[in-house]
């Protein structure tokens, strides 16, 4: 899922103003960067060829693809739904049939489903008191009230087994949370075998603030079904005991799901569009004012469609390495129609670069949803083979459009194929997709990310392996499992270079796809391409809080006799506040113009270096091209030595600190 991006008027702003106040002390070099700030593109990008457009839309012939005729995961599970959505469009009735095929060695007595539509019931349920009704800027409203109700919960042959469920609140025990539920079976599971339910389902749909629900005739159907849980087996992530993962839905966090099968019939009102994981297996059948649509996906772990009488419909193809023939189809609010060539080439240069540098993209289609103005609460968020950009708020937006794109497209990777627990380590998803999408907006776009503005974010940094209810608010969970885990990488990059960094990204993924990895698999795989041991730089910056600032404590310059000669002596004292990160440069700049530039190895916390030199010392720099990534603190990395120690200690403490402050708050 997508973090909003910094409000890029008020920040140049703010930049603009400490700059000159910057330069007005001496502390211009402090400020020095590469970042390129671009325009916003024009409505009508170029594209490798023009995408065809489509009325009534092609989505309603079937495409021309079939099931994959070897498995590439385990398919633990399968499901057959039936989903209705009523006229009115804030509710669905479904029916699913589920299979679950026992992938231990024990025998399973219980199954965990997820009824995630429950955590909108009321302000009492655990998401909605942890988010405070609302997800990143958009708020719940009065209409954002949802829920899932099983109606039916039976065996294939008929037996009701509603009585033996129970809804479970392991990570928090309130008693107000139903979004997770246990089943104790009348029949255990063996290792191999399979057990099948029948379940009839309603749900209510909220009005959109949180991923899933309508806004005005627009429907976003994500979390919409009863979901099993994983049942991990001995040896994933590292358990020693096989067993179900189970967690609530949570104010921060995202889902963890098994891989499986899907078939899934979809009905809406006639004069509906219906975007959906997976290809479209047979041509739309209306009837009785009603058009149904039917869809299959195999190799995924969860199925989500939106559906609007408005979509303007257009498709393309890609095929390339890597991508072995995609249909690309875009789902436009008409707000944004005349911009469907920015967004296929969004989506095109993303799958291109992903392919090509991680590897094979398996799955036969990939959507993209526009969302109408005022659903962004469903924007920005990631599905198997369909992603929903951020909503058509102004008519031609910055570079936040294929930002967004970019991004989504990315889970497909490291949250749809790899598939990381986004309970536990959201990071090895949100992180990895950052480091990526930036890669992507660097080669296609010429965008290239201030990394130094985007460390000074980290006001709060905590460790990445940690539950994500875990972090106390959702700025400081963004700040760390986007930025800070997208840092991290780029810091392993500085060190092994871009190559190597290439190849351990596209081992990862190749080895883990369909596997559901660690953070300590993601460790193994950095030490087996460079051949060495990752151990403290993991501790500090995964399992940790640390970042590497490092800073110029004080300056001294004093008048000393050598050989007859008047010499100046410059002691300068500099400082390790953070995490050691491998030697840092520093550069001495003298009064007549010399320049020394130095190593510093900052092993221990602290070291005084002293010079002698004809000149009095001018100023001391700290990392002044920014090689080290994860300093999130830059005000202390330059100091003139004329500088009165009162002017020293005010501008030191007092502005970095309320800069710090201001950057924390406008990060996302």
């Amino acid at each position: 899922m997508s973090p909003r991006y910094v409000k890029r008027l008020l920040l140049f702003t703010l930049t603009a103003v400490l700059l000159g106040l910057s330069i007005q002390q001496g502390f211009g070099r402090a400020w020095q960067s590469q970042y390129t700030y671009a325009l916003a593109p024009a409505a009508k990008a170029a594209t490798d060829s023009a995408p065809k457009s489509a009325k009534p839309p092609a989505s309603s012939q079937p495409d021309q693809v079939a099931p994959k005729p070897e498995a590439l995961s385990k398919r633990v599970t399968e499901y057959h739904i039936n989903v209705s959505l009523r006229d009115d469009i804030r509710y669905l009735d479904g029916q699913q049939t589920v299979t679950w095929t026992n992938p231990g060695k024990k025998t399973v007595s219980e199954l965990y489903f997820h009824l995630y539509p429950n955590a909108f019931m009321s302000d009492k349920t655990t998401f909605m008191q942890e988010s405070g009704g609302k997800l990143r800027s958009d708020k719940a409203t009065e209409a954002s009230q949802g829920y899932m109700k099983l109606l039916t919960l039976q065996t294939t042959e008929g037996e009701s087994l509603l009585p033996r469920l129970h809804y479970v609140q392991p990570d928090d025990n309130n008693p107000n949370d139903f979004t997770l539920a246990k089943l104790k079976l009348p029949e255990p599971v063996a290792p191999g075998k399979t057990v099948t339910l029948q379940m009839g389902f309603e749900v209510k749909l909220p009005e959109v603030f949180a991923r899933m629900g309508y806004s005005g005739n627009y429907v976003m159907a994500g979390q919409w079904f009863p979901k099993l849980a994983v049942y991990e087996t001995a040896g994933t992530r590292g358990r020693t005991t096989e067993g179900w993962n189970t967690h609530q839905y949570h104010g921060n966090s995202e889902f963890y799901s098994d891989f499986g099968i899907y078939s899934v019939r979809i009905q809406v009102p006639e004069s509906y569009t219906v975007a959906a994981t997976g290809f479209q297996t047979k041509a739309v059948e209306k009837k009785d004012n009603r058009s149904t649509y039917q869809f299959y996906a195999d190799d995924v772990h969860d199925f989500a469609w939106a559906a609007s009488p408005d979509f303007i419909y257009y498709e393309d193809t890609l095929s390339g390495p890597g991508i072995p023939g995609v249909r690309i189809k875009l789902y436009l609010d008409p707000a944004h129609a005349d911009l469907k060539d920015r967004y296929m080439h969004a989506a095109k240069s993303a799958l291109s670069k992903y392919g090509q540098w991680y590897g094979e993209y398996p799955y036969s289609t990939l959507s993209v949803v526009v969302p109408p103005k005022g659903a962004n609460g469903s924007g920005g968020m990631e599905y198997p083979t369909l992603v929903t950009a951020f909503a058509a708020e102004t008519s031609n937006p910055g570079y936040s459009l294929e930002r967004t794109v970019v991004h989504e497209v990315g889970h497909q990777y490291w949250y749809g194929m790899v598939a990381s627990n986004e309970f536990e380590e959201a990071w090895l998803d949100e992180g990895f997709t950052s480091y990526a999408e930036d890669k992507v907006m660097a080669s296609a776009y010429g965008l290239e990310a201030n990394l130094p503005l985007e460390a000074s974010y980290m006001t709060d940094p905590a460790p990445l392996k940690q539950p994500s209810w875990a972090y106390p608010s959702n700025n400081v969970y963004a700040e760390n499992v986007y930025m800070r885990a997208k840092l991290v990488l780029i810091g392993i990059e500085k060190k092994v270079g871009e190559k190597t960094m290439q190849k351990i990204m596209r081992t990862y993924f190749q080895k883990y796809k369909f596997k559901h990895p660690t953070s300590a698999d993601f460790q193994r795989v950095v030490e087996q391409v460079t051949k060495e041991k990752w151990t403290n730089y993991f501790d500090q910056y995964v399992y940790d809080n640390q970042m590497a600032d490092v800073a110029v404590q004080s300056i001294s310059v004093r008048p000393v006799e050598q050989d007859g000669t008047q010499m100046y002596e410059s002691s300068v004292l500099f400082q390790r506040n953070g995490g050691y990160n491998g030697p840092i440069p520093v550069v001495l700049k003298f009064k007549d113009g010399t320049t020394i530039p130095k190593t510093w190895d900052p092993t221990e916390s602290q070291v005084e270096y002293k010079v002698v030199h004809s000149s009095p010392l001018e100023w001391v720099a700290v990392d002044p091209q920014h090689t080290n990534v994860l300093d999130n603190k830059h005000m202390n990395d330059y100091m003139k030595a004329d500088l009165s120690e009162a002017t020293r200690t005010r501008w030191s403490l007092g502005v970095s600190n309320v800069i710090q402050g201001l950057l924390g708050l406008l990060g996302w």
